[in-house]
C-alpha cells in the first residue's frame, strides 16, 4: 500500500470520528432538554381544571308519542378553575353536549376558545340542543320511568383540546373529557324557578368529573 493510500484511508476515519461525535453530542443535547422539560414538569406538578356544573334552564325535553324520538333544548352554566399557580391553559376547542343513558341527545355545542391564567375562572353560558333526535327503544322506555319517578339524570359532557403553558413554553395539545351530571326534576316545577311561560331554572352546583 502506498503512502497515499494511507493518507486517504485516514481522512475517511477522521470524518466518521468526527460525525460520530456529533452525532452523539446532538443526541445528548436532545436528552439533556427533555430531562430539563421533564424536570420543570414534575416540580410544577400541573393539576386539571376543576368544571362545575352551576344550573341548566330547561326549555323543552319532550319525548315522541311514539317513545323513539327526543327533543331537549337547555341552557346551562358551567365553569372551569385553573387551580394552577404557575401554569396557565389555553382552551383550544371544547365541545359541550347532553346525553341520555350513554346516549348523545343534543348537537356539540362549540364554545369560545379563551386562555386561563393562574387561578382564573372561566364561566360559559351556552344553549344545547336537539330536535328530534332519534333514541333507542330502551332509552325512550327508561325516559318514561324516570319521569314517572320524577327524576331524570342527564349527563352535560365536554370534549376538547388543551395546552398548558409555562411562562413562554406551550405543550402541545392533551386531550379534555368533562362529565357532568344534572339531576333534574322535569316532572314540575318545584323544584325549579320559572324562566317565562315554558323554562325552567334549576340550581345544581354539581362537580363534575375531569380527565386530561
Amino acid at each position: 500500500m502506498t503512502e497515499k493510500e494511507c493518507g486517504h484511508h485516514d481522512d475517511d476515519d477522521d470524518r466518521k470520528t468526527l460525525h460520530r461525535r456529533l452525532a452523539a453530542f446532538l443526541l445528548g443535547f436532545i436528552i439533556l432538554i427533555l430531562f430539563l422539560i421533564l424536570l420543570i414538569w414534575l416540580i410544577l406538578r400541573p393539576t386539571k381544571p376543576h368544571f362545575v356544573l352551576q344550573d341548566a334552564t330547561v326549555y323543552a325535553f319532550n319525548l315522541s308519542a311514539a317513545g323513539n324520538l327526543l327533543t331537549t333544548n337547555l341552557q346551562i352554566t358551567l365553569s372551569s378553575r385553573n387551580p394552577n399557580d404557575r401554569i396557565g391553559i389555553y382552551y383550544d376547542k371544547l365541545d359541550v353536549y347532553a346525553a341520555y343513558h350513554g346516549q348523545q341527545i343534543t348537537l356539540p355545542t362549540l364554545l369560545p376558545a379563551d386562555y386561563q391564567g393562574h387561578k382564573d375562572i372561566t364561566v360559559w353560558s351556552p344553549f344545547i340542543y336537539g330536535n328530534s333526535v332519534p333514541v333507542a327503544p330502551y332509552t325512550g322506555v327508561a325516559l318514561n320511568e324516570d319521569q314517572i319517578a320524577g327524576t331524570v339524570l342527564v349527563n352535560v359532557r365536554v370534549d376538547g383540546r388543551i395546552r398548558w403553558r409555562v411562562g413562554t413554553f406551550i405543550s402541545g395539545k392533551y386531550h379534555l373529557y368533562v362529565n357532568c351530571p344534572a339531576y333534574i326534576n322535569f316532572g314540575g316545577r318545584s323544584n325549579g324557578v320559572a324562566v317565562g311561560p315554558a323554562a325552567i331554572k334549576y340550581q345544581l352546583i354539581m362537580d363534575c368529573h375531569v380527565d386530561v
